[in-house]
């Protein structure tokens, strides 16, 4: 029997070994006098003094053109939850990796060590002028989405975070193929959302700008409804626009004739018996990372036709690293100043469009299929 594979040790000797997974590098040589006088002084005083007198330069004459900052506090990291910013580099590095080897996008790993919503976007607002575009990472909601909404507001380059829309992107993407296995109506599907976070959050107001009627999200406390007593700030304007049938109750009892599952909790918040309380020929999202909500085998007696998970070692992987290369590379190129919800349709459209033949096993491209950054850069208008 071949041996498994351990990659946490592996991980963490490479990481040792390589000190960091990104290095800066000049795209000229300095060699001659003429390279030290034009790429430095006294020839760069004169970029300088040009985009002094006209900033709306910049992106043609620096690096602003093409470089996207990952931006973390490190409040809500992977599955590990607040483990600090020095926790949350390597994380971010890994997403800046991405950035370059999918889509040829420049980013830079910032870690803060602040947290509130005010600390964050000043800190932000501050490095702006370096940027082309900010991805927005690991931040604990309800900051989350203060932050965001602020810096859209205030900055002219687009800002998005990853962890809400990636993911909404990405499930859209996923059930739009989903649907066509189960041979059902999208926009009529039942859909249940297992955790109101960043994610959860997101994920049901894409799924309603698509046009799905039915979105119940759930929170510990069960479905999120208007009018449940201690509900408050996001989640009391989430209860304004789901859960128009007003079903109360525990994830349960939310969960009876429903055709859609998606977990964005943590291990152990869906069990069988939800999956065999759905509807006929149900599909199945359990995505948190790196134990799901439900382990696909078990989603799969339990009747599961259609079944999705964060991880790679498992068919349909909903990974972020579907869109955000793509999307930010189509910003980049078309100096955009934001990306919409109307953008966030068309991503999820395209990537569905490169599965040709949808099949249980089959519902999501690969991260690595060849033409996913120019379809999804192309969607974005």
């Amino acid at each position: 029997m071949k041996k498994a594979v351990d990659y946490n040790k592996l991980a963490l000797a490479l990481h040792k070994k390589l000190k960091g997974k990104l290095a800066v590098q000049s795209k000229v040589k300095l060699k001659s006098k003429t390279d030290w006088s034009t790429m430095y002084t006294p020839g760069v005083g004169a970029v300088s003094a040009y985009l002094a007198k006209y900033p709306e330069k910049t992106r043609e004459y620096t690096m602003k053109n093409n470089l996207v900052a990952v931006v973390s506090d490190g409040s809500a990291v992977l599955g590990l939850g607040d483990i600090g910013p020095e926790a949350s580099l390597p994380v971010m590095e890994g997403k800046a990796a991405i950035f370059n080897s999918l889509a040829g996008v420049d980013a830079v790993p910032i870690v803060l060590d602040v947290h509130t919503a005010d600390e964050i976007v000043a800190a932000v607002k501050a490095i702006a002028p370096s940027f082309g575009g900010i991805n927005l990472e690991d931040i604990a909601a309800p900051v989350c989405f203060e932050v965001e909404e602020r810096l859209k507001k205030d900055l002219t380059i687009p800002v998005m975070h990853d962890d809400q829309h990636g993911t909404a992107i990405v499930v859209l993407a996923g059930l739009i193929n989903a649907a066509k296995v189960v041979k059902k109506n999208l926009k009529k599907m039942k859909v249940v959302i297992v955790g109101a976070g960043a994610a959860g959050r997101a994920t049901a107001l894409l799924l309603l700008k698509a046009g799905v009627g039915n979105v119940i999200v759930t929170d510990r406390q069960g479905a999120i409804v208007a009018g449940r007593p201690g509900l408050s700030g996001y989640k009391k304007d989430l209860a304004k626009v789901t859960n128009s049938r007003k079903v109360k109750g525990d994830v349960l009892e939310a969960v009876e004739g429903a055709d859609v599952l998606i977990g964005v909790s943590g291990p152990g918040t869906i069990t069988k018996h939800h999956v065999e309380m759905m509807n006929d020929k149900p599909v199945v999202f359990a995505l948190a990372n790196p134990v799901p909500e439900i382990l696909p085998k078990d989603a799969k007696q339990a009747g599961a036709c259609v079944i999705a998970t964060g991880r790679s070692d498992y068919p349909n992987q909903v990974n972020n690293s579907l869109v955000f290369p793509g999307i930010f590379r189509g910003a980049l190129d078309k100096k955009l100043t934001a990306i919409t919800d109307e953008t966030k349709l068309r991503a999820a459209k395209a990537v569905a469009s490169l599965v040709k033949k949808p099949s249980p096993s089959e519902i999501i491209p690969s991260v690595n299929h060849p033409d996913l950054v120019k379809v999804v850069a192309r969607a974005v208008k």
